[in-house]
């Protein structure tokens, strides 16, 4: 028996996903998480096999959610499953240790492939997703969307949302002056000194929604 996670701030998508998923009698779908932080803690708790999250969640990335997996040797396939295919956001997903990437458009034709294939431990990357694309990516000769790192991104998305350096902190697993450092960094890098400048850009980068 295949175990699954679905992590997307959409209760319509969730539902898409597991409509789709619970075809295959050989699948269950062990959880559901609303955004970054309880994917992070449900993966934890209930173990998957595959982990499907979309990119732009509150609270944590499905980057950064990625990454503390990694830390925690939690050892579930993940598939990112967004909307995105610029280079910077896939360049992000791989270096985490993401073996899969789907785009949305793709899912009602692709998610059961993506699937089967991540559950044999293979990666999977979206057909949209070119193969010269891709090449750049896991070279390192594409830079679009490459001005912050994944970190500094994440902490931009939750001061966009909203959240104080010390609320952070925890959420990272992070001291308050390594926070106060990425925020310096990506303000400098970004050209912006206000918080509301930090807010536009990261709805104009579709970090969050407006």
């Amino acid at each position: 028996m295949t175990r699954i996670l679905i992590a997307d701030d959409h209760d319509i998508v969730r539902d898409g996903l597991r409509a789709l998923l619970e075809t295959r009698a050989d699948w269950t779908v062990v959880a559901e998480a609303s955004n970054g932080q309880e994917a992070l803690e449900l993966a934890t708790a209930t173990q998957p096999d595959v982990v499907i999250l979309d990119y732009s969640m509150p609270i944590m990335n499905g980057v950064e959610v990625v990454r503390q997996l990694r830390a925690r040797r939690l050892r579930a396939e993940v598939l990112v499953f967004t909307m995105h295919d610029d280079d910077g956001v896939i360049r992000e997903a791989l270096q985490a240790g993401v073996r899969g990437y789907l785009l949305k458009a793709d899912a009602r034709s692709h998610l059961v492939e993506a699937v089967e294939t991540l559950a044999r431990h293979e990666a999977y990357i979206s057909g949209k997703v070119s193969g010269a694309l891709l090449d750049a990516v896991l070279d390192g000769r594409s830079r679009t969307g490459s001005l912050l790192t994944a970190r500094e991104r994440t902490i931009v998305q939750l001061i966009a949302e909203g959240r104080t350096n010390k609320e952070i902190c925890p959420l990272l697993q992070i001291s308050i002056k390594t926070v106060e450092t990425h925020r310096a960094s990506a303000l400098r890098k970004l050209g912006i000194r206000t918080t509301a400048d930090l807010i536009r850009y990261a709805i104009r980068n579709r970090m969050i929604e407006a």
